[in-house]
């Protein structure tokens, strides 16, 4: 009898010791963090983007041309999807991305616990507790250009440009798009199965490659038409190009581990 509750016992060791050693492709056993690099490349409808260039006419989906001067996002709020579907948060997660700084277009995530993810989703824009913070510093800084007022809070996806379409003051085309509050909010969330796992190890820098569509703010559920919009600064057309770019603006096309 002796020999047999010891064997039983023995067993429950092992078993327990089995359970509780950590699952390398389980962020939330973890001991150790990796990094990531995000480089976004910035695009319309497949083609490169480049800024004030006359010579680089783009058409929307309506046929009409355009040149762009000025094209800003923001994204926050990044979180990784495991291979169990857990999502792991990146604290403090918020980017700025300039077309005309390139810099900008080349980012570092740090501190993610190792394991294997299979999927990503992030905030377009600056969600509401942030938008009314008052002062901040850092890529949120007022004096990125991408802020309104302390009531209105933050510009979210900042396309500026030129169509002969446009029946603006010097055909200009303005799409500030911006707002959280009800009926006028324009934060959307992106989400995304990854081409292939991404494994986070420490000491390895594994990349994702992001493209942003500048195209897709004027096509998906509305076709925008530069005769009559070309000008938003927040409220309901915001919204349609908001509900337009929802679905289209991003797309991680490649993972480099």
């Amino acid at each position: 009898m002796k020999k047999l509750i010891m064997l039983f016992c023995g067993l429950a060791l092992m078993v327990f010791a089995a359970s509780a050693k950590p699952n390398p492709g389980d962020p939330k056993k973890a001991t150790k963090t990796g990094n990531i690099a995000i480089h976004f490349k910035n695009v319309v409808n497949g083609q490169e983007l480049k800024l004030n260039d006359s010579l680089s006419l783009y058409k929307n989906a309506n046929g009409d041309d355009f040149k762009i001067t000025t094209f800003k996002y923001y994204i926050s709020n990044v979180s990784l999807i495991a291979k169990n579907g857990d999502k792991v948060a990146i604290p403090d997660s918020y980017f700025l991305v300039n077309a005309a700084d390139s810099a900008t277009q080349n980012q570092q995530i740090a501190n993610i616990p190792e394991g294997k993810y299979t999927g990503i989703t992030f905030t377009i824009g600056v969600d509401s507790l942030r938008n009314f913070a008052g002062a901040q510093t850092g890529v949120l800084d007022p004096a990125k250009g991408m802020f309104w007022s302390w009531n209105s809070g933050y510009i979210f996806v900042k396309l500026e440009g030129e169509s002969p379409k446009s029946t603006a003051k010097k055909n200009r085309l303005t799409f500030h798009i911006g707002g959280v509050k009800a009926p006028n909010n324009t934060i959307r969330t992106f989400t995304q199965k990854l081409p292939k796992t991404l494994k986070i190890n420490d000491g390895k820098l594994p990349e994702l490659e992001l493209i942003a569509n500048a195209g897709a703010l004027f096509q998906g559920k509305t076709t925008v038409d530069f005769a009559k919009l070309n000008f938003t600064m927040g409220g309901p057309n915001s919204v349609v190009v908001a509900d337009n770019y929802a679905d289209g603006l991003f797309k991680i096309t490649q993972v480099k581990n």
